[in-house]
């Protein structure tokens, strides 16, 4: 009897979603769609092969293809989350009726979801699915040209586990695997938070001896943090943790490193992307609020102390790195 293929959809037809859901497809073990509000691009997919907003030059595979009707996703075994985070909630809240409970939803943003909770934890509290995460050092662009790339899966549940990493055998994506969800999660916020931190360094400082000095101290912080909300210490050693880490905050391709050169560089003005600049102020707030509630968070966590101030307006730039070394 012939094994009934699975079907797969990415909520979102951007960089990331396209990039893996092609890596899919050209599998041929799944049928794969791109679901978007975005009707140019679901268009110009498929009748071109081509997603000319995110990957004008790219030829997509046949089997790739686009949709902006919210009812095939009913039909998916496994959806992945290819949404910004700020707004992933809310808008999988709003075509929830589409999605069978039974469907594995696996998150690829990196982000908070709606107040202080992880995307997992307002998945797990909204909705009966299954739900995973997946995360990694991984420019979109790369993995589109397979490029090999990294991911954590993050899930204590073994089927889910199997069933999503059998999608990429054979792939040029190489997963790790954890079962510290909340760590997962965690670490790809924070690692956000530190590569701006490493774009002022690197803004001021043409010196490896201070980049890998400060690289070495948000390292230990981010530690701190993901031990304080009950993380596990072996998660840092995921691609989801060092190597994502270091990928986004020494990498100019990286936004949140991006910001930083900016900022550091007294560009830090209105005119720097507003999305940008919440994105990171948003993160920033949320960990330096909780931690407050309960560490002494000046002494024991001064990189995001220091960048809390700048996010809001508080602080004197040039006297960033010479703070970090006090502590």
């Amino acid at each position: 009897m012939e094994t009934k293929r699975k079907k797969t959809a990415f909520i979102g037809a951007g960089t990331i979603g396209t990039a893996l859901g092609n890596i899919i497809a050209e599998t041929g073990r799944s049928e794969v769609i791109l679901h978007s509000i975005e009707s140019n691009v679901v268009g110009a997919i498929n009748q071109t092969g081509i997603n000319n907003k995110y990957f004008p030059a790219f030829r997509l595979d046949p089997g790739l293809k686009a949709t902006t009707d919210n009812t095939i996703l009913s039909t998916a075994d496994i959806i992945f989350l290819a949404i910004p985070s700020g707004i992933l909630i809310d808008y999988i809240s709003g075509i929830r009726e589409h999605i069978l409970p039974d469907t594995i939803l696996v998150n690829l943003a990196k982000g908070f979801g709606n107040g202080h909770k992880t995307i997992i934890k307002s998945l797990q509290e909204q909705f009966p699915n299954p739900v995973c995460t997946m995360k990694g050092p991984s420019f979109a662009k790369e993995i589109i040209n397979h490029i090999p790339t990294g991911f954590t899966l993050g899930t204590e549940n073994d089927q889910i586990r199997s069933s999503v990493s059998n999608l990429f055998t054979g792939t040029t994506i190489y997963l790790d695997n954890s079962t510290d969800v909340t760590g997962v999660e965690l670490l790809s916020i924070l690692k956000n938070i530190y590569a701006i931190a490493m774009g002022i360094t690197d803004a001021h400082y043409d010196s490896a001896n201070i980049r890998f000095l400060i690289l070495t101290k948000a390292f230990n912080e981010m530690r701190n943090i993901l031990l304080t909300f009950k993380g596990s210490e072996d998660t840092l050693y995921k691609y989801c943790g060092y190597g994502d880490f270091t990928l986004t905050a020494l990498n100019d391709l990286s936004r949140n490193r991006t910001l930083g050169l900016l900022i550091g560089k007294g560009f830090f003005t209105e005119n720097v992307s507003h999305d940008l600049v919440l994105e990171g102020r948003i993160a920033v707030n949320v960990f330096y609020e909780e931690i407050s509630k309960i560490r002494d968070i000046t002494n024991e966590f001064p990189i995001i102390t220091e960048l809390y101030k700048i996010l809001n307006g508080k602080y004197d730039i040039p006297a960033f790195v010479n703070t970090l070394l006090r502590f």
